[in-house]
């Protein structure tokens, strides 16, 4: 309440004196450091986080990234996954109205727009990489005949079977290499016609095993379709705890990675804070071999 209030000092002391009774409360430490930013207290804040790593080795919370962000440690081209995993699992309940109602959310509608005046529809077997709840599902349905979720997360995939927009859905873990992924656990390699990721390379820094598996998911004439928050150049870790990618950065880990660029258009993806967040959406296509 009071940091709602406006009365920073005032929440650091009383969680300062929290924690005097609860050394231990992991999370209790992480709100301590963020309120210490919010009152420009950098140093205390960097002390708040580093102990939140000692109680949560797993970095559930995220730690690393704030630490990273005050410039005490490297940019860690990845996020933890357990705390990709915690912070969609507790966001699943509420995801669809914060995003879409409150924020402005319009990724879905806009890359399968894109997408459609590229490649024509009907588009066989999609991958829906990062699914969610279920947004993009709900555009691309009734393009394609199977469509395919994977998400890190069991509550979003909970909702996104709810919706009825899939014909198979299971967890999977984007940044890990093809094999250790859950991606195709009991499936096929090159099964793809298309392959998407709405909003989820925010998530990842460093691109290369998620490009790796899109590739081997992808038919020897497949496409893929994705969004990135947009950076000037190569990628960045922003206050927010997402990534923003360059246009120049993506088009080159693609063609690392056997994809060209078709077609690149920049658009405004969500608000912020009240501000417009501007991103870049791809469509690519597998080259041949």
């Amino acid at each position: 309440m009071l940091a709602d209030g406006g009365d920073i000092q005032a929440a650091v002391e009383l969680m300062e004196q929290a924690l005097e009774l609860a050394p231990g409360w992991a999370a209790g430490w992480f709100r301590l450091g963020e309120y210490r930013e919010k009152a420009g207290l950098a140093g205390p804040a960097v002390g708040a986080y580093r102990r939140v790593r000692e109680l949560a080795p797993d970095d559930v919370f995220g730690a690393s990234l704030k630490l990273a962000l005050l410039g005490e440690t490297d940019r860690p081209g990845l996020p933890p996954s357990d705390y990709i995993e915690g912070l969609f699992d507790d966001y699943a309940d509420r995801f669809d109205t914060a995003l879409v109602e409150k924020l402005g959310y319009s990724v879905p509608a806009k890359l399968v727009a894109l997408l459609r005046r590229l490649v024509a529809p009907p588009y066989g077997h999609v991958i829906d990489l990062g699914c969610g709840t279920g947004l993009f599902g709900a555009e691309i349905r009734a393009d394609c005949h199977f469509l395919e979720g994977f998400d890190l997360s069991e509550n979003m995939l909970t909702k996104a079977a709810a919706k009825g927009f899939y014909d198979h859905l299971a967890r999977a873990d984007l940044s890990l290499p093809i094999e250790e992924s859950g991606l195709i656990a009991g499936a096929a390699r090159n099964r793809a016609n298309v392959v998407t990721a709405a909003d989820v390379m925010i998530y990842l820094g460093d691109l290369e095993e998620a490009f790796a598996n899109v590739r081997a998911l992808m038919h020897p004439k497949g496409h893929f379709a994705f969004s990135v928050e947009k950076a000037d150049s190569g990628y960045e870790l922003r206050p927010s705890m997402r990534y923003a990618h360059s246009q120049a950065h993506v088009e080159t880990v693609l063609e690392r990675h056997g994809m060209h660029v078709l077609a690149m258009e920049e658009t405004t993806i969500r608000t912020d804070g009240g501000s417009p967040v501007e991103g870049l959406l791809f469509v690519a296509r597998r080259k041949p071999g």
